[in-house]
């Protein structure tokens, strides 16, 4: 049964770096027209010296962000590989509007409590939502990938939110399928505190032939992810780089390495952050003033040929002057440098 089990997880991953994120555009497009979908722009997904640097679209939060817009950003960041955000994917898809209007975003601010009224009309709205997964055809998805590619960027992730504990099964693989139709070959999710959870997830996922990679904030240790891992060969990890180091303790800057190349092959992608360490405050810090091993974490992916996109997560306070794009730039130069 283990050897059974230890082929499973090796062929999913076989099939992972096969298939990955790198060639999702020559699974919907034809590898042949792999390197053509490119040459007007000049870029590969695979520029940094091999590492597959790309960006969470949560990063551009604090710009108006619909699935447009969000595709300039990413372009003028000179990122050419993405983890794409459900709420602008869906709004393009045409997913019902939300009657409950929130305050834009403010970083650092709670959002106001909702009022009996409101919590009604969102309840109602959750409800809407899920039948409109459970029908939505894919048609949308394909064509915002084909836009996305078009303009030389694919997509190796997706995070809706539709893959909780209160979603239903149809919307979990509504989930699935739209990550397949936009190109990508994971989900990500937070890690279910509750087994039953990543019991349900990973069944789904290996119907769907989709990874859902699991995210953890500071309870990240070396251990938090073994259950989910042990359960299903599409449970993987997305791993927060910048969170593991802020939980301090034993998470540190060797433990962190060691974990990488222990769980290389069940981890579908990273998240790049500089955050303090807990002894130091923890904070969030433009990169290359935090704890977190970046420079090491790149080098450690060159040098061993790991096909895990690092993804830039932009949570540091933005300078006045600057905006959400030039700072994710900064970020994919301190990448560039650090790969030399």
């Amino acid at each position: 049964m283990r050897t059974t089990n230890k082929q499973l997880i090796h062929n999913s991953r076989r099939d992972f770096l096969l298939k990955g994120s790198a060639l999702s555009i020559g699974l919907f497009a034809g590898a042949g027209n792999w390197s053509k979908l490119f040459a007007a722009t000049g870029r590969s997904p695979f520029s940094l010296a091999g590492v597959q640097v790309g960006v969470i679209t949560y990063s551009y939060r604090s710009m108006p962000a619909n699935a447009d817009q969000l595709l300039k950003y990413i372009v003028d960041s000179g990122i050419t590989a993405i983890e794409l955000m459900g709420d602008p994917t869906e709004e393009y898809a045409g997913k019902p509007s939300n009657p409950v209007k929130f305050p834009p975003f403010v970083p650092g601010q709670k959002r106001p409590e909702l009022t009996d009224e409101q919590k009604t009309q969102l309840k109602e709205y959750n409800a809407k939502v899920a039948a409109w997964r459970a029908a939505v055809p894919m048609a949308k998805f394909e064509e915002l990938r084909k836009k996305y590619n078009a303009a030389g960027v694919s997509i190796y992730a997706y995070k809706p939110n539709a893959l909780g504990v209160n979603n239903t099964d149809a919307e979990i693989e509504y989930a699935l399928k739209a990550a397949k139709a936009l190109g990508a070959n994971a989900v990500t999710v937070e890690l279910p505190e509750d087994a039953a959870q990543s019991k349900r997830l990973g069944d789904l996922a290996a119907k769907h032939k989709v990874y859902i990679g699991y995210h953890a904030h500071t309870q990240a240790t070396d251990t938090a992810w073994d259950v989910a891992l042990s359960q299903s060969p599409y449970n993987s990890m997305n791993l927060d780089c910048g969170h593991y180091i802020a939980a301090g303790g034993n998470n540190t800057k060797a433990s962190l390495l060691a974990l990488i190349e222990a769980k290389h092959d069940r981890i579908t992608s990273m998240h790049l952050k500089d955050r303090k360490s807990k002894e130091n405050g923890g904070a969030n810090m433009p990169w290359g003033e935090g704890d977190t091993p970046i420079k090491e974490i790149l080098s450690l992916l060159k040098e061993k040929g790991y096909a895990i996109p690092a993804t830039i997560e932009l949570e540091y306070d933005i300078p006045a002057g600057s905006d959400a794009v030039k700072e994710t730039r900064n970020c994919m130069e301190y990448a560039k440098r650090a790969l030399g």
